[in-house]
């Protein structure tokens, strides 16, 4: 068997074990798995696992960090530690390696992702054509995007069984394959009808996002990111992830007096310490709210 033959089996069994042992989502498995390759490939293969050492670890991961920006280094980091959590838990490392993959240097990730403006979403929304079932469809999703902070896989995961009419609710599944209800906002409510009643076509997939041409397949997360990619260049703005609601809905809350637990609860985060790095807001933009220091200078 081959280096190839023999990265991909290792992969295969390293993606079944995020799903079932880590519970993860698709897509953060399938990123997982990516970052894990580079890596074996880095090393020499599958077979060089079973000899490394914390140096080399460690001298991978500084090296790969070169030229790269704080988010898509903390990404390699996350995955290494998962993969050599793996490696160790199946008997391929003697030791314990995931302490060696070092933390990316704070100041790498002082710049904060940006939010959307509300004058930006509006244009993003009225960009896309209620006349053909296309737009229909891609202001449904970013209405959910927007209106609820989904993810881009949540949406294109989206079921019509998940839709509760009647109680005004959807079902939504996250990351860790946990399934949440969520209230359905009018105007996400009203996209969804439109595109159903009046632009999906017939067809015997259950998705409630589905492609326009025959076979109709359900939407996959990365066309969910072409609907959003397409509704920048309608809209005049360069090109910007499906995050961008996330940080936006956060954002507004924090600044409409809503409190960090809150604000996780609405974008379905495990930890308060996900929120805090998530939805932090432009001091700039606080700074006139805070209170002046007793007895400091006026």
């Amino acid at each position: 068997m081959g280096t190839d033959d023999e990265s991909a089996v290792l992969l295969a069994e390293f993606r079944t074990w995020l799903d079932r042992q880590r519970g993860l989502s698709p897509v953060s498995v399938r990123c997982y798995s990516k970052q894990a390759k580079y890596f074996l490939a880095a090393v020499g293969g599958p077979g060089a696992v079973s000899t490394l050492g914390a140096g080399e670890v460690t001298a991978f991961m500084v090296e790969h960090s070169k030229d790269r920006n704080g988010w898509s280094a903390k990404a390699m980091v996350t995955s290494l530690r998962a993969f050599l959590r793996f490696a160790h838990a199946t008997g391929r490392t003697a030791v314990p390696l995931a302490g060696a993959v070092p933390a990316v240097a704070s100041w790498r990730l002082s710049a904060l992702p940006r939010g959307l403006t509300a004058a930006e979403i509006e244009r993003l929304l009225a960009g896309c054509d209620w006349g053909t079932a296309t737009g229909l469809r891609d202001y449904a999703v970013l209405s959910l995007l927007a209106r609820l902070g989904l993810r881009g896989a949540e949406a294109a995961g989206l079921q019509l069984d998940d839709i509760d009419w009647r109680a005004g609710e959807i079902a939504v599944t996250g990351n860790g394959s946990r399934a949440e209800r969520l209230p359905l906002p009018a105007p996400a409510g009203e996209a969804l009808a439109a595109w159903l009643a009046g632009g999906r076509p017939a067809c015997g997939s259950r998705a409630v996002f589905v492609t326009m041409r025959r076979p109709f397949r359900q939407l996959t997360p990365e066309a969910v990111r072409a609907v959003m990619g397409r509704a920048c260049e309608r809209a005049g703005l360069e090109r910007r992830g499906t995050h961008r609601f996330r940080h936006a809905l956060a954002t507004e809350m924090l600044r409409a007096g809503a409190s960090l637990p809150e604000v996780g609860q609405v974008l379905r985060h495990r930890s308060l310490l996900s929120t805090s790095l998530y939805a932090k807001v432009d001091q700039d933009a606080l700074r006139p709210l805070a209170r002046p220091w007793p007895g400091a200078a006026k």
